[in-house]
């Protein structure tokens, strides 16, 4: 199975497929196989197939990790096959076992949003005006996941100046840092800490999100792209410590966004995508956020709807370029 996700990474798709079907040959109950055959999103499962998956859930010796890659897998071969319903079932099953797993709380979500509304302010901002590192370098693709944040990297990433790197943990480690501050990391909000935090130690977290993506840029071009989706929520921080960096909002009508969200079995990371109360909540909490910094820091983040991407490209991606100072490169336009 590793095999075949460093063939996947390398892009040899059809090699790939081979090493998960040899794991399936060693052990037909290896879930993880069958959804990474799923999660590749070309492989279409025939009848044999959707036969073998589900003789494997009638088993009562199969655990709840390996039954619910089998639902997840069931599910994408079910909705190819245009049985809807049927399809649905699966997910929701193969949701609700890893919701079990995966703890999440949409009440502290929702305090730590305000929270951070209430903390920055256009007054707030205006204060420490100036401050932060001053590197133009990172663009910082946010939103929900399943939203387009990979084509605009793909995209942006086709330009000779913009390097494609990965989704940097670089933030989300800085935001740690700081809570550890307090007395009480795990319930403190970093929002409280960093409003005490003074201009020369702003300007020297931008600098350590520098020094930490540092490795990741391996081409030597002026910009990189940072596609950590979950960044979204910590705009302020990016926009007090990096006040040249780019910011774009990638945004999917909710309805597709969450449905995909829905169906995708993550490896960690997104707790809230497995139950649709929570995601709901997730969606409409990151909308309000994005609001707030629409009207505090009117033109600063950029948003691109996947919707108007996909029905008009070329003037898509001419906008998108604009607002990263860079000139238009028909390569753009050939991502694939």
């Amino acid at each position: 199975i590793s095999y075949g996700h460093s063939l996947k990474t390398a892009g040899r798709t059809a090699d790939a497929i081979v090493a998960y079907r040899r794991s399936i040959e060693f052990d037909p109950g290896f879930g993880g196989a069958w959804w990474s055959l799923a999660n590749l999103k070309t492989v279409r499962f025939d009848a044999i197939d959707i036969a073998a998956m589900r003789a494997q859930l009638q088993r009562n010796d199969l655990d709840d990790d390996a039954r619910l890659h089998f639902e997840f897998a069931l599910g994408k071969a079910l909705e190819d096959a245009g049985q809807a319903e049927a399809s649905f079932t699966h997910y929701a099953n193969g949701n609700a076992l890893r919701r079990k797993q995966v703890p999440y709380d949409a009440e502290l979500a929702h305090a730590r949003n305000l929270r951070a509304m209430q903390t920055y302010s256009r007054d707030f901002f205006a204060e420490r005006a100036g401050s932060g590192c001053d590197a133009p370098d990172p663009i910082f693709v946010v939103g929900m996941p399943r939203s387009g944040s990979t084509l605009i990297e793909q995209i942006l990433s086709s330009h000779p100046l913009v390097e494609g790197t990965m989704e940097l943990p670089a933030i989300i480690a800085i935001t740690r840092d700081l809570r550890r501050r307090d007395g009480a990391p795990e319930t403190t909000s970093y929002h409280d800490v960093l409003a005490g935090v003074g201009r020369d130690e702003l300007h020297a977290l931008g600098e350590d999100y520098m020094r930490r993506t540092r490795i990741q840029r391996r081409e030597g071009k002026p910009f990189f792209i940072d596609k950590m989706p979950n960044n979204f929520a910590h705009v302020g921080l990016i926009q007090l410590i990096l006040p040249n960096a780019k910011i774009i909002d990638a945004r999917r009508h909710p309805m597709a966004c969450c449905f995909s969200n829905f169906k995708q079995h993550f490896a960690r990371g997104q707790a809230f995508s497995y139950d649709l109360g929570d995601m709901g909540r997730y969606y409409a909490d990151y909308v309000a956020l994005m609001a707030h910094f629409d009207a505090v820091m009117p033109g600063r983040v950029h948003r691109v709807a996947y919707e108007d991407m996909v029905a008009d490209t070329e003037t898509q991606v001419r906008a998108l370029l604009d607002y990263c100072g860079l000139e238009f490169d028909e390569r753009c336009l050939r991502f694939f």
